[in-house]
């Protein structure tokens, strides 16, 4: 072997030295060769080309692996580098190190500088290259100089974002880093920073590894010698009933975090886990905005269509939102959606009040609860809109009590299940993502998270089929339903033949 030439290429390639030299302790195979999947090597790419990387993965990805390998790869070809692992506890930070050590012993003599300090959270080389594995604390930042920060299960360490602002101002100047973790809720600062990499509100690239993509998980071309080596296993394992056998073992939110590393409330979600998957799937990017950006438009008013729109008031002073639903009464779609934590009272009945009158005239519905009476009371006496709903005891707006939003809120979940209603709006079904039912049975946003499209689009739902039954010229065909099936679930049929829209005739 020519030593000089391969260490060259070591130096060059970490997915060639990972797969060549570094070892790993499997736990039904023992001491064996990394032998890199196809994700994994993603993963190293995005980390040499990009500073600063969030990884959102599935349980035992072996990414934690990655981070260990990378590490060491590093340290041994580069000289004065310092990584700093952090992990959940001190546990966690010492087997990091261990597997860390394991890779160091086993790659050539040749190949390795000496190491000169090695204990339960160091590995310092002569070369003047460190890695350092430590366990989280609220103080942890203040010591955690570095070239690469790897954050290990972010999602699980208390007081992150306490430990983040810390060492940013260290890394920022050149440094970098690789948060991965496995999802853990809501509203944290894991969620946020991946939610804001999505969007591209900050600076990390986001990775997004899927269970399917791992071939001890699901069947990969190329890795039958794997398959035939699970089937010899004892007991064996057949790949092709690994998804059934673990989800049996699971219940369905259990999964939906794991391994479909869906962000999920603290409490079981209103809306079951696989519709809440389906109308994600069919929501549609292909909407303008108005109002700087606070209202959303995916269709504009068909003068042969009926609308209905309902409504959800705030202060506008920067705590919860204003918001309004539009909805296709012959279809159930949902064309238009408001949604502002900034707009007035007066503005908000302004705008709503351009909107009705857009919309074909469409009645609009308001809760009237408190402020609501002041919204009411500006779109109908002041602007003198001539569409407000008005509830069965003759009274404009709808009177919200603990046993009439139970109510509306059931109807929107039967809806939404049954293909009733279409959404469009990605924020609408995030919103849905976090509106639980709590440990006492109330329906309700999980923590630190708002409900204000909720309840608009419970409103919308209620009122729309109270006002089909007031008005039997208008009925429900269904056009949308070339749409995905809400799968797994059983499908709902509502019969095959189709209803001709005659409202046109019944227009003054």
């Amino acid at each position: 072997m020519d030593y000089k030439e391969e260490y060259l290429r070591c130096k060059k390639d970490p997915i060639y030295f990972i797969s060549k030299y570094i070892k790993v302790v499997h736990p039904i195979r023992g001491m064996v060769p990394f032998k890199l999947y196809p994700f994994q090597k993603v993963i190293l790419n995005a980390l040499e080309t990009e500073r600063f990387n969030i990884l959102r993965k599935f349980r035992q990805a072996g990414c934690t692996t990655i981070a260990a390998a990378y590490s060491v790869w590093k340290c041994l070809f580069n000289s004065h580098q310092t990584i700093v692992i952090l992990s959940v506890g001190d546990t966690e930070s010492t087997e990091v190190l261990d597997r860390i050590k394991i890779m160091y012993d086993e790659t050539p003599e040749w190949m390795r500088p000496k190491a000169t300090q090695i204990n339960a959270h160091n590995l310092k080389l002569e070369n003047n290259s460190h890695i350092k594995s430590r366990p989280s604390g609220k103080q942890s930042g203040r010591g955690l100089s570095g070239s690469l920060l790897i954050i290990d299960e972010a999602a699980f360490i208390e007081h992150i974002d306490t430990i983040w602002a810390a060492v940013y101002p260290i890394i920022s100047t050149g440094g970098r880093a690789f948060v991965l973790s496995t999802v853990n809720g809501i509203g944290n600062w894991y969620h946020q920073i991946w939610e804001g990499a999505v969007e591209g509100t900050n600076s990390f690239n986001p990775i997004q590894i899927n269970w399917k993509d791992h071939p001890e998980y699901n069947r990969v071309d190329g890795f039958d010698w794997l398959y035939k080596e699970m089937e010899q296993r004892d007991p064996p394992m057949n790949i092709d009933e690994w998804e059934k056998t673990t989800r049996a073992n699971l219940s369905h939110k259990k999964w939906l975090q794991e391994y479909e590393c869906e962000f999920l409330g603290t409490g079981d979600t209103f809306i079951e886990g696989q519709v809440l998957n389906s109308l994600l799937e069919n929501i549609s990017e292909d909407f303008y905005r108005l109002y700087n950006n606070r209202m959303y438009v995916w269709k504009d008013p068909d003068p042969t269509t009926s609308y209905f729109i309902a409504a959800d008031v705030a202060l506008g002073r920067e705590r919860d939102y204003s918001a309004f639903q539009v909805v296709d009464l012959q279809t159930g779609e949902q064309v238009a959606e408001f949604y502002s934590n900034t707009t007035p009272i007066n503005e908000f009945a302004r705008i709503l009040f351009d909107q009705g009158n857009r919309y074909n005239l469409a009645p609009i519905l308001i809760e009237r609860n408190t402020i609501g009476n002041n919204l009411i009371d500006y779109l109908w006496e002041q602007l003198e809109y001539d569409n407000v709903w008005f509830d069965e005891k003759g009274l404009p707006g709808f009177q919200t009590t603990t046993k009439t939003r139970d109510q509306v809120l059931i109807e929107m979940e039967e809806a939404l299940r049954t293909s009733e209603v279409k959404l469009n709006s990605k924020r609408t079904v995030m919103e849905l993502n976090t509106f639980i039912i709590s440990d006492n049975g109330r329906f309700q946003a999980d923590t630190g998270q708002n409900d204000d499209l909720v309840m608009s689009l419970a409103l919308s739902i209620y009122g729309a089929r109270r006002y089909r039954e007031e008005n039997p010229g208008i009925v429900m065909n269904k056009t949308f339903r070339e749409q995905k099936p809400l799968s797994p679930l059983k499908s709902y049929s509502f019969g095959e033949g189709r209803n001709e829209d005659i409202t046109w005739l019944m227009r003054d």
